[in-house]
Formats: C-alpha cells, structure tokens, sequence
C-alpha cells in the first residue's frame, strides 16, 4: 500500500513538472537580432502594435495603429444592376456560363476601380522608430556584441533582448501596455551612464516628425482617394532616463550617459474618434508619470485575465531547448523531438489574437494588427470568403469569446450600405455582402466576375456571429445579432431562384471562391447558379434564424416561411461520379484540381452540416475531395485542410498537415499555389505574411483536441499517434458554455472535469463511449 502511495505521489510529481516546464517554456527565442521584418517579435495591445528588431548598433522597432486606414467611404452600387439580372439568369440556366459571365463583368460588379483603387484604401504601417546606438568605441575597435538573446514571452506578452559589449550588460524590454494603451521600451545598461543613443519617428509617407515640449512627435493625413484628405494619426514619443541628458538635434532626441531609458509611445487616428490628438496626449502623460515596475506588472494582469484561461501540454522533447528559428527547421522531419511546439504554436496563435483585438476596436484584418509597409498584401483588408472569418474561429473554443465582439460590430456596420447593394442588384429585401469589405462598409460585388461575384460573404459571416451564441447561450447577445442575421436571410429568401432542372432553390449569380470549370463547349467560366458553399451557407442561416426565432418568441411567420423554403434549398452536398462532393450544382470538372479554396467542404467546416457520424456517406466523399485537393497550398489553406481533417477524425492527417504549416520559409512574395509555411517569428506565410493562416492552425489544434459540434462532447477525436503517450488540457470551452480540463495517457482519457456556470446534464464522449454526466458549477472569482 504504502509503495502503490509513493508510485502516485511519484506520477503526480512528474505531472506537475511537465506542466510546469511545458509553461514556462511559452516563449519565443533567438540567438541574433532580426535581419527582416519577418523575424521581428510582434507586440500589441489590440489597439498598439510594435515589432522590434533587437538590433545593437541600430534598432527597428516598427509601429502600428488597428485604425489606421487609407481611403474613404463609397457608394460604388451600380443601382442599374438588377435591370439586367433577369438575363443573366436565364443565359446561366442555358448553359451559357461564359456569355453570362461576359454580362456579369460589364454590368453586376462595383462601379469605378473597386478594391485597386485610392478610395478602397488599405490597412497601413503607422510607423518606424529608429534607435541609435553608440557604444563609445574607437575607430579600429571591432563591433559585435556577446552573449546575445531575443525573446518573447507569451505568458506575459513581454519581449527582450540583452547582450554585452565591453563588459557592460545591456538590457531591453519591450510591451505595449494592456493597462495604459501605450507602447514601452526599457533600456538600462548595468553600469553607469553607459547608454548614449538617438531616436527618430518617420513613415515612407504623409508625415511630419517635429520636437514639442521634449516629445516626438510625428503627425500626418492619409489619402481618402478623392481630394487627399483622408484620415489623420498623430504618434507621440517621451523618454524618461535615469541619469544623462536628454537634447533635440534636427526631430531627432539624442541621450547621452544614461543608465536607464523608458521610452513611452502613444497613437490615435481619427477612425470615429474627432478627439484623438487628445486621446494619444492624455495616454502619454499618464503613462509617464506611472513607476515601471507597476505599469508592468498591471499589464501582465490585465493580458493573463485572457491568456492564462488555458494551457495545453503535449509533452516536450531534446529539441525543445533549441532557439525557435531552429526548432521550426528541425520539425518537418523529426516531429518525435519536439512535441512541445505544436502547443507554442496554439498558444502563440491565442497570444496573436488577444494582441490584435479587443472589444470596441477593429477585428484583426488580413495582417492581423501587424504591417511594414504603405502597400499591404491585398491591401490588408476583410476578405469574406474565408480570410476574416479563420481570423475568428479559434476564440470561442479557446476560451477567448470576447474577442468576437469587434466582428459583430463590423459586420453591423455592413447592413445599411448592404442594403443598397441588395437592391441594386437583387432587387432583393435584407443585406448582402459579397466577396470583401474594409473599414468603410464595402459591400458591392468585386470588380472582377471571377471572384467578385460570390454573394455568399454576409451568411457566412453571421455563422461566426452565431459560433458566440453557440458557445456562450447569451440570450442577450443573440438579441443584438438577431437583426443582422434575420436580415442576411430576409435577403437569401427574398433572391433565390428555382433551378428548372432540379426544382431546388439556389442563388443566381454567384461563384464558388474563387475557382472556375470547364463548360462543354471547352470554355471556363467561374459564373455559376446555386454553388455548394452557397447552397450549405443558406441553409445553416436559415436554419440558425428559426432557432433564434424560437428561443426569442418572435417573428413567426418568418420563421414558417424559413421552415418552408429550407425544405426546397439543395442537399447538403451532391456526391459526383468520381466519389467526390460535387463543387457545383452540375459535376462540372474545375480548372485547377488543387485550388487553394475548398469552398464545397464548408458544410464540413465551419458549419456541422456533414459529420463522420451523421452523414458517414458525405465524409467519406469529403476525404477523396481533401485526396485530389492535395496537402500543400498557402499556410491558410493548409491550416483549413487541417480543420477538414480533424473534423474527420483522421488524426494522423490532421498532423501531417500541422507539420506542413509549419516548415520554415524566407519568401515573401505573394504565392497563390503551394509553398505555404512560417516564417522565424512563427507569423504565417502565404507568402507573404498573412495572419490566418495562425489563427486556422490554432483552432485546427484545438479541433483535434476536443468538439462539440455533433450533440455532445469528445476528447481527443482526432489525436495523432505522436501525442498518444501522454497530455493535458485545461480551460477550453464546448458549445453550450462548457469549461473542459482533461488528460490522457496511452490515447486513453484518464481524467475529465467538465464546468459551467450552471449545472446541468451534459453528453460527452469519452474513449468511444457517449454518456451523460452532470457538469460541475464554474466557481464565481472573487
């Protein structure tokens, strides 16, 4: 007895040092400075971001504001549209795709030059703060610095860097502050007035940098695309110095015999905000006056209010010592010596989110919060046909719900301006969104039919509104969206067509994103009626409106009306002679067998449409999709292949997937074909830097972890063999506001703990077996 009592005592030791060093080792790390943007430390507050460079001679540290946008609101509707959609119907129900395309690029899509022009606008850096250094050495003194680390710590979203120059130690923090809204760098040397360095604020364009009062600061006006005045942003910078002296030198501060410098950094554009000069002022005094130690320390607690809600521990292993940019180049072929990447992987892509959003601000866009430059990739907008909303899909089971919110917001502001689009070109009730949108409302078509013409955008986002409902139960919450989603349906309703062929109602025009097919008479065309992802969009929306109209007690005979037209929509999906989902409403052969969009599977995910379970026929022909479709492509279509599979319950391929993801590269031009991967800092490569692909990746790892989307909840559906041996998660949530801690051992559960705020019956299904327990009451923090 008593050596069966120390054999348990001994397990339960190990447990928590596993858990404890699987914690602790939630940082990023490397043995030089940041030679390209792509290896630089990203830093934000969801408001603030900051990507320093760690340089010791000169150092970057690249700055940015959620906000700030180029361009200007819009009307581009061609409110004519709608008089040629009769005939653009009808050449579409004659087979005549490629003429219906050729009225579709000449008459239904946006008006002027659409997302290639000024008035689009694009999400821009806000800056770059550049330091100085001079280390006092004599002109045949060889410079380079020993003992050299760089680190980011996403257990407080902290970086640093030090190194040793000539026996003196130097040290820097970097943060942008939870607490106080500001970006802070620390700077101290570990002998006296050894820190002598400049500072300077600049942008490629539209800024003034000039000294006010011993502050940078630096001011400027972006271009709206009509008469050049478009959306202003100030960027305030004080220094705070233990020892030394502080003088201006043409805008540039220059600091002499320092000890210590604190530099403070404020921003703000006038993004729905006439006071923001003031705001940006009043951040930077404050923050200033604050001791640095609290003013760390508070905004440690205020981002682990977030971050600590979860932890995941898959095991470790010899490589996990190695600096980060050499552990990415090891994993691809030796995944045994690393497990604990995957779970920095997650946890980095939690530790992205809660940095580039918050509730009252912007969603993170096709850069998250993060760029270097005027001319982002594809303007760093909101793409809706599935960039923005892979953004979202791993706050809810991550536990980080809040920051669903600013999405809700923006799609709120879509309705009016997507309300004129539906009746110029539907002459249809509700609103639409097609294909992407910006910070100014954009809803028209694109300006191109290949890819503009997806009307699907506006229902499948409000199946990311419903997710927070499906997870949290807030009734309250489902008050506020239920007009944006029964408006969504009110315009499907309202401009779905009979197919004479088949009978079903289906949407007409619109394309599946953004592939194209072969017509019989050997053209292609991308202009279709009735789409799959359309098709499953359609009917998820309606369905999830009668559900909220039930739960709510109102609108009735909209309800009825849903319930009767859903009976009419196409199956979920068509399989084709080949044993593969059919793309389209005919089994038309596409263009390109390995596109990067797998628009057809949505019925497989996001949406709980096709399940191994419920429909095994439709997963099986899901996975000869997936087969032909290929496992390479940009890290965001990797990432979705990822989430195809784990849905699956194919473990091993899921994994196989992961590990694609996450091969090392350097590119950065932009790829739309295979050779997705992550660059050094672990961001996302396309090519080039393109935030979903994180965000994908972190919900597919939780989705091989646990699900809830098939009437109860499963742990481990999906585990690979690799992480079979032994491992640990607590804090993620199953829909139904569920808080689930679990372990394994061997691929077997052997511990499973499941919270809500209320205790209820629950079905869960643990090593194969469905059961029902009771869940246990989440205990209120005082």
């Amino acid at each position: 007895m008593i050596i069966k009592k120390a054999f348990q005592c001994a397990i339960v030791a190990v447990c928590l040092v596993q858990a404890t060093f699987a914690q602790q080792s939630l940082k990023l790390w490397y043995d030089k400075p940041a030679q390209i943007w792509e290896e630089t430390l990203p830093l934000g507050n969801g408001h603030l971001g900051m990507t320093p460079d760690g340089g010791f001679f000169t150092e970057k540290i690249t700055l940015n504001d959620i906000s700030l946008w180029s361009g200007s609101p819009q009307d581009a509707n061609n409110y004519n549209a709608y008089k040629v959609l009769p005939q653009i119907r009808k050449l579409i129900m004659e087979g005549k795709n490629d003429e219906a395309q050729e009225l579709v690029n000449k008459e239904f899509v946006c008006k002027g030059s659409g997302s290639g022009g000024a008035q689009w606008g694009k999400f821009q850096v806000l800056g770059e703060l550049q330091l100085t250094y001079d280390y006092k050495l004599s002109p045949t003194e060889k410079f380079y610095p020993v003992n050299y680390t760089r680190e980011l710590f996403l257990n407080s979203a902290v970086a640093t860097s030090s190194y040793s120059v000539k026996g003196v130690n130097y040290t820097k923090e970097y943060f942008t502050s939870f607490s106080d809204d500001v970006g802070v760098v620390r700077i101290k040397a570990d002998k006296p007035g050894k820190l002598n360095l400049s500072l300077a604020l600049s942008r490629p364009e539209s800024f003034e940098t000039t000294v006010e009062d011993g502050e940078l600061v630096m001011r400027g006006q972006l271009d709206n695309g009509t008469d050049g005045k478009g959306m202003r942003y100030i960027t305030r910078l004080r220094t705070r110095l233990k020892d030394g002296s502080q003088s201006v030198v043409q805008n540039t501060l220059e600091i002499k015999n320092a000890t210590e410098v604190i530099i403070f950094i404020s921003a703000a554009t006038d993004y729905k905000n006439p006071h923001y000069a003031e705001k940006a002022a009043k951040a930077l005094r404050s923050a200033v006056k604050r001791n640095y130690d609290q003013q760390k320390q508070d905004h440690i607690a205020a981002y682990r209010k977030l971050f600590s809600r979860v932890s995941i521990d898959l095991g470790q292993g010899e490589n996990g010592s190695l600096t980060t940019d050499k552990r990415l180049a090891a994993y691809y072929n030796n995944p045994q010596a690393d497990k604990g990447l995957p779970a920095l992987f997650y946890q980095f892509g939690r530790y992205l989110s809660i940095s580039s959003t918050y509730a009252g601000l912007l969603p993170p866009n096709l850069q998250g919060l993060w760029a270097n430059q005027i001319n982002t990739p594809w303007n760093g907008d909101y793409h809706l046909d599935v960039n923005v909303q892979m953004n979202h899909w791993p706050l809810e089971v991550s536990n980080l719900s809040e920051l669903n919110l600013p999405l809700a917001d923006l799609v709120k502001g879509l309705v009016k301006n997507g309300e004129k689009t539906a009746k110029a070109y539907y002459n249809a009730k509700g609103w639409i969104a097609h294909v992407i949108t910006n910070v100014w409302g954009f809803t028209e078509p694109g300006e191109s039919a290949s890819w503009g013409a997806s009307n699907a955008g506006s229902g499948w986002l409000c199946n990311n509104l419903w997710d927070h409902y499906a997870f949290t139960g807030d009734k309250g919450y489902l008050k506020k969206i239920y007009p944006l989603i029964k408006g969504s349906a009110e315009f499907y309703n309202d401009a779905l067509v009979k197919d004479p062929k088949t009978g079903w109602l289906v949407t007409s025009p619109s394309v599946s994103p953004e592939n194209s097919f072969y017509l019989p008479n050997g053209k292609s065309a991308n202009i279709t009626m009735g789409p799959t992802i359309d098709n499953q969009i359609v009917r998820e929306l309606f369905g999830n409106v009668i559900i909220a109209s039930r739960v709510l007690g109102k609108d009735d005979a909209f309800r009825k009306m849903l319930e009767t037209k859903i009976k009419q929509l196409p199956p979920v999906g068509q399989v084709s002679k080949d044993g593969r989902i059919m793309e389209w409403l005919e089994d038309y052969k596409e263009t390109d067998p390995q596109h990067r969009h797998i628009s057809h599977l949505y019925g497989l995910y996001p949406a709980t449409l096709i399940t191994p379970r419920s429909t095994p026929e439709l997963a099986e022909a899901a996975k000869k999709t997936l087969e032909v479709r290929g496992d390479d492509g940009p890290s965001w279509t990797i990432a979705y292949k990822l989430l195809f599979w784990a849905r699956l319950h194919e473990g091993n391929r899921a994994f196989k997937l992961l590990r694609e993801l996450l091969k090392p590269t350097l590119k950065t031009d932009i790829n739309y074909g295979a050779g997705g991967g992550v660059y050094p800092n672990m961001l996302s490569a396309g090519p080039p830097f393109q935030i979903d692909g994180n965000f994908g990746a972190t919900a597919g790892i939780a989705e091989m972890l646990i699900q809830s989307h098939d009437g109860y909840i499963e742990f481990i559906p999906s585990i690979p063999d690799l992480w079979k041996p032994y491992g640990e998660v607590k804090g993620l949530k199953a829909r139904g506001n569920y808080t689930v801690d679990f372990s394994w051992k061997d691929g077997k559960v052997i511990n499973y703990k499941i919270l809500s705020p209320v205790r209820s019956n629950v079905t869960v299904k643990v090593n194969g077996v469905l059961k029902e327990i009771r869940s246990e009451k989440i205990q209120e923090s005082k």
